[in-house]
């Protein structure tokens, strides 16, 4: 499989691309006027303790509030009693226990501010590099579980465990790490330890509000998250950004140093590999599959939901044969759109319903095998009997199309407007309102050109009767930057 990563670098912002075999598998947007705040460290102060959510919000200088949940903070270490039996775990103490209001705490963001809610927080801190995550609060090792060779897993324990010895910090060996030699883990464990002792010291002197320590960059944290040897090229389009790549990859991965180059051609690079017509596409509800088939996206507060409807798709030999050939092709589909769209939290997918079982179990297994080249955490559950699949997908940012757009200003994000019929009856019933309540002599509407001619055309009858029915003119006059939905009546 042939797999790019494009940095594609402008002024104000900074667009990230992976492309496997010629076609956009994932997208990462960072503008200089919102940089993401997943990694940071701050000094933050409980504002307010919420015993009946056990969690606190915490003010950490960022426009909202900050949430801090009873399970993320570190409670403080019991001698262990010597036992045969191990020992079982503490009961969650009430969040009044752990903070108290007012109080300066050091916490880490896991969550960036999505839509009305503020940042998830963490006091259990960790500082990633290129194979390893430090946990400076922990004792733990622990091995990613994708990585899922027993042996190689075994082995990088092992490594680990020597290197560290009786430290006082924990260490999650991450996915990077396979296959890599104990000279590259120590490499890391160094850095690691620098790291820290740069972040306690400005811990020592921050005040609240204040960052202790900030995430890379979009550019290198896409380089030490996604590079790994399937990774043919690197094609940076800015001089500046490929220069502080090539030390960064020197420092941290130097065998696939020759991989980072400059792309200098005129046309933007994202043109030249389709990317820009992808991201229009990927904004859009509609998502068409090659069999003639479609899916539906449908981004909700709540959840998303797939919707996966065989179209034009006739199949060539019965009913079931179709729906099962165009469900397999929807789950690689679906595994596809989640990764490009970065959605997450609950998703349902509505595949079409099966009769037979070994074609729901196949369903399912193309669409988790199609989900294991995703980075973030996912988890699917079986089929249900109405053909329903549930799964969920970690979200640590927003999505792109909440990166990407706004609520529409024509609808207010509901998707649809009213039509200029109900329009024209809520006039109607405005003006009567206007003049039971005030005095005057005739009537000015000002509305959309649409709504205005549709009035005049074809309910000037029902215009010429409210007339005679409030013993007053009314005149209608077209505004054209006013929207389908927006209307003023007038008193003169």
């Amino acid at each position: 499989m042939s797999e790019e990563i494009l940095i594609n670098v402008t002024p104000r912002e900074t667009r990230v691309a992976v492309v496997e075999n010629g076609m956009l598998q994932e997208v990462q947007v960072e503008r200089a006027t919102r940089r993401g705040y997943v990694g940071n460290i701050y000094r933050g102060k409980v504002s307010r303790v919420m015993p009946g959510m056990q969690a606190a919000f915490v003010e950490i200088g960022l426009e909202r509030a900050a949430f801090l949940h009873a399970s993320d903070i570190i409670r403080p270490q019991l001698p262990a009693e010597e036992s045969a039996e191990p020992a079982a775990p503490a009961p969650m103490p009430p969040i009044s226990e752990l903070v108290r209001d007012g109080q300066e705490i050091v916490v880490q963001v896991v969550k960036d501010p999505i839509g009305s809610k503020g940042a998830r927080l963490t006091t259990h801190l960790s500082i990633p590099s290129r194979h390893l995550v430090l946990l400076p609060y922990s004792k733990a090792l622990g091995v990613s579980v994708r990585i899922e060779d027993e042996d190689e897993r075994a082995r990088l324990k092992d490594t680990l465990a020597s290197l560290v010895g009786d430290g006082r910090m924990g260490y999650i060996v991450r996915t990077n790490a396979e296959g890599m030699t104990r000279e590259a883990l120590e490499e890391d464990i160094g850095y690691l330890g620098k790291l820290w002792g740069a972040v306690q010291e400005a811990m020592a002197r921050a005040r609240v509000g204040e960052r202790i320590y900030e995430e890379l960059s979009l550019p290198l944290r896409a380089l030490r998250d996604l590079m790994r040897p399937s990774i043919e090229k690197v094609r940076i389009d800015s001089r500046e950004t490929l220069e502080r790549a090539q030390r960064f990859v020197a420092q941290f991965m130097p065998e696939l140093a020759e991989r980072v180059e400059h792309y200098p051609g005129e046309r933007p690079i994202f043109d030249l590999y389709g990317i820009e017509d992808e991201i229009q596409k990927a904004l859009r509800k509609d998502v068409p599959l090659k069999s003639g088939g479609y899916l539906i996206v449908d981004q909700t507060e709540a959840m998303t939901t797939i919707d996966v409807n065989t179209g034009a798709f006739l199949g060539t030999r019965n009913l079931e044969e179709t729906v099962f050939r165009t469900n397999l092709e929807a789950a690689q589909a679906v595994a596809r759109q989640l990764r490009l769209r970065n959605l997450g939290g609950i998703i349902i997918i509505d595949f079409i319903d099966m009769t037979d079982e070994e074609h729901q179990r196949q369903v399912l297994r193309q669409l988790q095998k199609s989900m294991s080249r995703d980075h973030a955490k996912a988890t699917v559950y079986e089929m249900s009997p109405l053909g329903l699949v549930e799964m969920t997908r970690k979200r640590t940012t927003e999505s792109l199309e909440r990166q990407l757009c706004e609520p529409c200003p024509a609808c207010s994000g509901r998707g649809s407007v009213k039509t200029a019929e109900t329009i024209t009856y809520e006039i109607f019933r405005e003006i009567t309102r206007a003049v039971r309540q005030f005095e005057a002599a005739k009537l000015l509407v000002l509305a959309a050109p649409k709504i205005v001619n549709r009035i005049l055309e074809e309910d000037s009858a029902a215009v010429a009767e409210l007339e005679e029915f409030i013993g007053k003119t009314i005149r209608f006059q077209p505004e054209e930057h006013y929207m389908q939905e927006q209307y003023d009546v007038v008193l003169l």
